[in-house]
């Protein structure tokens, strides 16, 4: 499984929390790139919910990883 900031950009309006046939039923809906539905395949099966995009990408920048102050703009 692969992420990048654009694939992870595909699934931010996505119906959280949700099941991983309800995020692939979502990325499909969509007009998600296939990179974004082979690696939402590529989840455990099973019927667990996934609260957020952290759960899915456990590396997902938070706003505190990029380095400028929003207070000077």
């Amino acid at each position: 499984m692969f992420w990048t900031l654009e694939f992870a950009s595909y699934l931010e309006e996505a119906p959280w929390p949700a099941t991983k046939d309800e995020l692939i039923d979502y990325a499909l809906r969509n007009g998600s790139p296939i990179e974004v539905i082979e690696n939402l395949q590529e989840l455990e099966d099973g019927q667990e919910i996934y609260e957020s995009i952290e759960d899915i990408w456990e590396d997902y920048p938070s706003q505190s990883d990029f380095l400028f102050n929003e207070d000077e703009y």
